[in-house]
């Protein structure tokens, strides 16, 4: 899934039709190999994206949200310097490489403009983010090169040079039919896709397959059995090439049967036929965001959640655990009348009981049959009376037991509603402001343990904040605790709460008293993604004023009970919920 050449040519096109002449209005760094220049101009503001990771170089505009960290970096802050308020002039590209060039005119401190480059390099292990001055001096990388093992430095104050060219690898926009003919001649037996890729720059090991399989109706062909003298091959490759070269792109994601994506392209991919899907996205951008970022930010919480779900899910397994031991015992009070009844037979029958004996053998007269006889044990070392007394008293016991385990286990799967809640939180965390609320949610229900504060402290998170298809504005709560505050302090008592139905998910809040069908709906919409029935079909999804919602006695955050409500059916859009997003 590398961005090669041929994909970022097609990238730059529609990146120059859309963020060319728009100005930087913001720089951040969210993370060590991110950063996001805030753009505007007469059509609006946009987000950039550029990516140096090592899996995951790339460059897009972007409509999800990114934190800041703390303290900025120093890289981030240099940028600022330089490129706030800057405007983009040209994108260009070397001839099949991997390299991006965004040229800016930028204003210095006393409002001279001057030229400045960002030269963006996708380059696997080595990919960077370099900023030059009009000369081509680099002012400064976020990846500085240098020593013995590199053939290329990359530091403040040298010359910018661009990467070193793949040696005897021949670049495809320049090769003509006779010099492919030339060239395959010396094919040998390799594959096709292995042949294209140690011969050519700037196709991937996707697209290499990809045309085998459309030359030939299969990826691992060998060329020594080819009939045609490889006329096939090239004519895909010729085919391919007129594409880039017109600006034909078909960008698509390749994505499994439990719609995670696996791969993208510029073309459309047949080569995995009925095995994997193909869908066609509607621009570049659409698809790397798609593709890499929500991928990305559920990798960085998943990460950074790690030790916080770990201790949950010991907190839940032990539960779970307590939980089936309490209906095993629970189960054995339901035999209790039966002590009460052996107590009751023996004291009716104690002129029958016998020294030394072991078994009673009464008259039953629980029993429906007038004969029946029933055999109860008894301890010989006991008085009859005493024997009586251990039936009543096992009784007693029975009865107790079944009293308090009703109540154990009700508060017993109540706590473990309480933790699934929290591990489903966990997984809709967009960031670590999210992830420190919950676990400060932790913290006040006794989970975790309070740890020092540090000078800064984060500021509370917003709920997310989306606007339906008719303009009405929607809220739904990030986490337990955010869901209460939102449901109960913030919203008023008329406007319209929306829950899934019997499913841990987000308190999403209507504003107003009366929405109509399509903000009803998408709001449902809302309140079905950011649940545990994201991944499902269609899900219910209760609906009811503020009013008819109260928090139970010593519910837990997030608990609520409700009434007066009704029911819609939703399904789950990820795509509806982007674009209704507004923060």
């Amino acid at each position: 899934m590398p961005l090669d050449a041929i994909c970022l040519s097609g990238l730059k096109d529609e990146l120059s039709a859309q963020i060319i002449g728009m100005k930087i209005d913001k720089v951040q760094q969210p993370e060590r190999d991110v950063i996001i220049l805030a753009l505007r101009g007469v059509s609006g503001s946009h987000k950039l994206l550029i990516s140096a990771g090592s899996n995951d170089a790339r460059v897009h505009l972007t409509v999800h949200p990114f934190e800041n960290p703390s303290a900025p970096p120093m890289f981030c802050m240099l940028l600022r310097k330089h490129l706030v308020g800057a405007r983009i002039q040209r994108l260009t590209q070397p001839p099949a490489e991997r390299v991006l060039e965004i040229e800016l005119q930028s204003p210095d401190a006393m409002g001279v403009f001057s030229e400045k480059r960002l030269v963006l390099e996708f380059l696997g292990r080595t990919s960077n983010i370099i900023l030059t001055d009009s000369d081509g001096i680099i002012i400064d990388c976020l990846r500085r090169l240098g020593g013995e093992e590199n053939k290329r430095m990359v530091l403040p104050g040298l010359k910018y040079r661009q990467p070193p060219v793949q040696e005897g690898k021949l670049n495809p926009f320049e090769v003509t039919p006779d010099i492919w003919r030339a060239v395959f001649r010396s094919a040998g037996e390799s594959t096709a896709d292995k042949w294209l890729l140690s011969t050519f720059s700037a196709l991937s090991p996707l697209i290499c397959r990809e045309l085998s399989f459309r030359a030939y109706g299969d990826v691992d062909f060998r060329l020594d059995s080819a009939q045609d003298g490889g006329e096939a091959l090239c004519r895909e490759f010729f085919a391919l090439i007129e594409q880039s070269n017109t600006g034909q792109f078909e960008p698509c994601v390749i994505s499994d049967d439990d719609n995670m994506p696996k791969d993208f392209s510029f073309t459309r991919i047949m080569q995995y036929e009925d095995a994997l899907s193909v869908a066609a996205e509607q621009g570049f951008s659409a698809m790397l965001d798609g593709f890499y970022t929500r991928k990305a930010q559920t990798a960085r919480v998943k990460q950074r959640a790690s030790a916080t779900v770990k201790t949950i899910k010991n907190a839940r397994d032990r539960l779970a655990r307590k939980l089936a031991m309490q209906y095993e015992e629970l189960k054995k009070t339901a035999d209790r009348d039966s002590f009460r009844e052996c107590g009751d037979i023996i004291t009716a029958n104690f002129h029958l009981m016998e020294k030394g004996a072991t078994i009673l053998k009464a008259p039953d007269f629980y029993a429906e049959d007038a004969d029946a006889v029933r055999e109860i044990s008894i301890d010989p070392l006991k008085t009859p009376q005493q024997n009586a007394a251990k039936y009543y008293k096992a009784y007693t016991k029975a009865k107790t037991a079944e009293k308090y385990l009703t109540e154990q286990i009700a508060a017993g799967e109540r706590e473990l509603g309480y933790l699934e809640s929290v591990l489903e939180e966990i997984s809709l965390a967009e960031g670590e402001r999210d992830l420190d609320e919950i676990r400060g949610e932790l913290i006040e229900t006794g989970y975790l343990k309070a740890q020092k504060q540090g000078k800064r402290k984060t500021p509370e998170s917003k709920p997310m904040l989306f606007e339906s298809s008719t303009g009405v504005q929607i809220l739904a709560g990030r986490n337990n605790m955010q869901n209460d505050k939102l449901t109960l302090k913030t919203a008023a008592k008329v406007d319209v709460w929306l829950h899934t139905q019997k499913i841990h998910g987000s308190h999403v809040i209507i504003s107003g008293a009366e929405p109509d069908e399509t903000t009803l709906y998408e709001a449902a919409v809302i309140a079905a993604y950011y649940s545990s029935a994201r991944q499902g079909g269609k899900v219910p999804v209760d609906y009811t004023q503020v009013r008819y919602v109260k928090k139970p006695p010593g519910g837990r955050p997030g608990m609520v009970i409700y009434t007066d409500f009704k029911t819609i059916i939703a399904t789950p859009d990820e795509e509806l919920v982007r674009r209704l997003r507004r923060g």
